[in-house]
């Protein structure tokens, strides 16, 4: 087949059927739903092709249509988009599967309490099948490491905000390391040197551009670039040139400031630049030739790619997501140490200000033990959305991992579930303890274990609650007023503040009341504490003794015809509700998301300035 050298010539190059990948697009438009405007093109009619051993630089100032060709072409576009034309692999439409292909996005999620070594280990055994054994699985992860660079660091944490860690030019790496494992033939880059310094920049390309060096695999590699500087421009072999969604130019990189300065003579920053620049390139030979070289790729007979690889099984995902997750949350402080010590800190305050409540009997104690319950469920429980800022973290690692096919939304929420369960029985058990012993309530194993399981399924329960929000709200400050929010309301209608006859039938009573965790929480604490217990009240004929169980069915207006551990079952019941409704909003926001975003958003004003000074590397 014909394609074109780093000095334009055309030469005829065959590259074998099983080490490569020839992607080829022809006439491809993609529309995106505007709220303003309708539908709004963002590709208009752009034609190319990618082949193995070389790298593509996708190019243009924002707004331009980079990230959309890239998605397009990688089959990642949102559901708020629309496609025509043709996109080809080999000559055939056929699906990328997991193994073949790999995407790196912007930005580098990754955890940051890991070290590079702990990274990329996890990782491998969750993209690297179950037939290969452990020992091969780190053999690979560490020749990755090499290969990117990272020797030195391989023991050194990630890091992030407040925490020292990596430079940006590694974590870039790190993130690039994590997508190849899988040996894949054809890569996708957006932006791989965004935020990074002109070395930095450099130092990623260049590895990049030789990683068919160091594992012998002829890649197809794209990448989307903003503004590089000469040095890393030189690495690529061809460039796409795209302004308004339209191409000015598709050819070799080296001739691409000569081939514009044909269309094109000094800087104009105005629409008349876009329209001649676009006219010149559809009327020139580089065009013609560009349509030759598709037609040709799509002519050879290179075969279908291999079918979908095998990642590790669910089970193994499991495990694997669970003592990562587990490794987290241990070394976050802000993930559940912090809480635990305000926790204790409270508690410590409840042990205080209601000491030895426990051991009156008279009606006037009643009052003071339901305060210390009513405390407890509420704002203890409420507490629990400390954790949020961390788990949002984790829901950007999960993202990132999940569209890149490395495990799915099961194994996220089993595995955050269980590596959960250790430190929440810990918040529960040792500020239980501090608050429930000195208060005085009832004594007795049943009594504080049950006390215990309460604080647990409610922490877990917010937890979940929590995850939801994350999977609708975009952003942190958002995430919190809105689980706040909610959880206000389930507290005012959870019969903490009034009684439940006293609530308004209309959305407090039915059903706001019977679907807040708050009434049964509260429920099962006083059930807990009162049932078995007696009361005395002094009245003008002499006193009289009222069963704690008459106090709840009479004046507290509960619920007594199940016993207290059906209300624990219906808390640890919505656990298992909530982290459901986690996995259906996952699935629905996948394909609502682009929709609200696009409509949210306005799009950027695009402004376009040409150069044609061959010593300045920024055509755009």
């Amino acid at each position: 087949m014909q394609s074109n050298n780093r000095d334009g010539n055309v030469v005829r190059t065959m590259v074998p059927k099983e080490n490569g990948v020839f992607l080829t697009w022809e006439d491809l438009w993609v529309t995106v739903t505007n709220g303003k405007e309708g539908r709004k093109s963002i590709l208009e009619g752009v034609t190319g092709y990618a082949q193995p051993g070389e790298l593509l630089a996708i190019m243009g100032p924002s707004g331009c249509g980079k990230s959309t060709l890239l998605d397009a072409l990688a089959g990642r576009s949102g559901s708020n988009t629309r496609q025509s034309g043709e996109i080809l692999i080999n000559g055939l439409k056929q699906k990328l599967g997991f193994g073949t292909s790999a995407y790196v996005t912007q930005d580098d999620t990754l955890m940051t309490t890991l070290t590079v070594r702990e990274a990329m280990y996890y990782s491998a055994q969750l993209q690297l099948p179950d037939s290969m054994s452990k020992s091969k699985k780190k053999e690979i992860a560490d020749i990755t490491i090499k290969e990117m660079g990272l020797e030195d660091a391989m023991n050194t944490r990630i890091g992030g905000p407040g925490a020292k860690g990596l430079s940006s030019g590694q974590k870039r790496r790190v993130s690039i390391c994590i997508e190849i494992l899988t040996r894949p033939k054809l890569l996708f880059l957006d932006e791989p040197t965004s935020g990074l310094d002109s070395a930095a920049s450099y130092y990623v390309m260049s590895r990049i551009a030789s990683l068919h060096k160091r594992d012998g695999i002829r890649r197809t590699i794209i990448a989307s670039i903003h503004q590089p500087s000469s040095e890393v421009f030189q690495i690529f072999h061809n460039l796409c040139l795209l302004s308004s969604g339209r191409t000015v130019y598709f050819g070799p990189a080296s001739t691409a400031t000569e081939d514009l300065e044909q269309g094109l003579d000094g800087g104009i920053p105005t629409e008349e630049a876009i329209n001649s620049l676009t006219r010149s390139y559809k009327s020139s030979e580089i065009y013609q030739q560009v349509r030759r070289q598709v037609s040709e790729i799509c002519k050879q007979d290179w075969g279908a790619l291999e079918k979908k690889r095998n990642h590790a099984g669910f089970v193994i995902q499991c495990l694997v997501l669970t003592r990562r997750s587990f490794v987290n949350m241990y070394r976050d402080i802000g993930y559940y140490w912090l809480r635990l010590a305000i926790y204790v800190a409270l508690a410590i305050g409840l042990a205080t200000v209601f000491y030895d409540v426990g051991s009156s009997y008279a009606y006037a104690s009643i009052q003071v033990r339901g305060s210390l319950i009513m405390f407890i469920t509420a704002f203890l429980t409420f507490m629990t959305i400390g954790g949020f800022p961390s788990f949002v973290e984790d829901m950007k690692v999960f993202d990132r991992e999940r569209l890149n096919g490395h495990y799915g939304t099961c194994a996220f929420i089993i595995s955050n579930s269980f590596s959960a369960i250790p430190y929440l029985l810990l918040i529960s058990l040792i500020p239980g303890a501090i608050a429930y012993y000195p208060s005085g309530l009832q004594r007795g194993a049943e009594h504080f274990l049950f006390f215990a399981s309460i604080l647990f399924a409610c922490m877990m329960l917010v937890e979940s609650l929590m995850m939801i929000v994350a999977s609708i709200v975009p952003n942190l400050l958002m995430g919190i007023i809105t689980g706040a929010g909610v959880q206000g309301l389930m507290m005012l209608g959870g019969g903490i503040f009034r009684y439940p006859n006293d609530l308004l039938k209309p959305f407090w009573k039915y059903p706001l009341y019977y679907i807040s965790f708050h009434k049964y929480a509260y429920q099962g604490l006083f059930k807990n504490e009162f049932e078995k217990l007696t009361f005395s009240i002094d009245k003008a004929e002499g006193p009289t003794n009222i069963s704690g169980k008459e106090i709840l069915r009479n004046k507290l207006q509960m619920e007594m015809g199940y016993s207290k551990w059906v209300d624990l079952a219906i808390l640890l019941g919505m656990v298992v509700l909530y982290r459901l409704f986690f996995l259906g909003f996952i699935k629905t926001m996948e394909k609502i998301k682009p929709i609200v975003t696009t409509f949210m958003s306005t799009p950027p004003k695009q402004t376009t300035q040409v150069m044609v000074n061959p010593s300045i590397a920024p055509l755009v």
